[in-house]
């Protein structure tokens, strides 16, 4: 179906891509069109291993093969370069482009049996909730989707950490999956202040977005579990069915308009539990989610960049 020009979501072990031949600029059209995404934000190309990056690029500093080497195949994307033979819409029209080597094994064995790279950004609507499941990814996309491969819910749950190598400091475009200190065991000179940029605004990188990960309800942040029960209670009272998002070390009831759900209080087991947790959220039909905001801890850095991008208002 690849080779025809169809789309086909895959599973990785961050969340569930909308993979399309990254060498075929009609087959990359398919992808924007199918997300509703716009044309200038760029997609993440996925190849088996640092060579397969290589032919796709312009240049490869010295630090991408020293990441490459410590977190491939994994959840970490590389901006370098693009090479003249990667048409510059699967790049978003800019002259760099996002790599990564997926760690899971039907991602590989697509990737392998189609014997070129694919581009995969989530299976989802534009500014949409990640799919980890397949049900998601359905849910979503519908027959926009021409085949979803199932291969059950996805390990990490929060997308790739992304780096962009170009320049004399290396510097995280988006938090995730890979912390910032296991990064800055290989570059230590990392700048790891990822910043937003406007919908309309050129990236190098996906998830860049001011708003961005977001349920179709209106998230809230709470600065407390007590500010996130005050404020679930208040839009309660008000008429609207609200979704309470807290960490398993708080006692929570469910019970009238407000649906509970209790994530792991560690940051790996919250992160991989938070899209699902969403996606029940808005299934059950609530128009409001209230979630107790992620520690201010470097562990949480990546579910805090979610919550936060989900939580604004474009």
């Amino acid at each position: 179906m690849l080779r025809r020009g169809r789309l086909v979501a895959l599973p990785t072990e961050t969340v569930y891509g909308l993979a399309a031949r990254a060498l075929d600029p009609s087959s990359v059209a398919r992808i924007f069109a199918a997300k509703g995404r716009p044309t200038h934000h760029p997609l993440i190309v996925h190849v088996l291993d640092e060579d397969g990056a290589r032919a796709l690029a312009a240049s490869w500093p010295a630090r991408a093969s020293a990441l490459a080497q410590a977190f491939w195949p994994g959840p970490l994307t590389l901006v370098v370069e693009r090479a003249p033979r990667l048409d510059a819409a699967v790049a978003g029209g800019g002259d760099s482009i996002a790599l990564r080597a997926p760690s899971h094994a039907v991602a590989r064995a697509v990737i392998e049996a189609l014997g070129e790279p694919v581009a995969a950004p989530s299976a989802n609507r534009y500014q949409g909730l990640s799919p980890t499941t397949a049900a998601h990814v359905v849910k979503e996309l519908g027959a926009a989707a021409d085949l979803v491969l199932d291969a059950g819910p996805c390990h990490a749950g929060i997308e790739s950490t992304v780096v962009d190598v170009r320049g004399a400091t290396a510097r995280v475009l988006r938090p995730g999956a890979i912390s910032s200190a296991a990064l800055r065991a290989v570059v230590p000179e990392l700048d790891a202040g990822a910043a937003a940029v406007a919908s309309s605004a050129p990236r190098a990188s996906p998830g860049m977005g001011l708003r961005h990960y977001a349920p179709r309800a209106q998230l809230h942040l709470a600065a407390s579990v007590e500010a996130a029960r005050s404020q679930s209670a208040e839009l309660a009272a008000g008429g609207t069915r609200v979704g309470l998002v807290v960490r398993e070390a708080s006692k929570q009831t469910t019970g009238g308009s407000i649906v509970v759900r209790v994530l792991p209080a560690d940051a790996e087991g919250y992160a991989r539990a938070l899209y699902g947790a969403l996606h029940e959220l808005d299934d059950a039909g609530v128009g409001a989610i209230v979630v107790h905001e992620a520690p201010a801890e470097e562990a949480w850095w990546a579910v805090a960049d979610r919550l936060r991008r989900a939580s604004q208002r474009e």
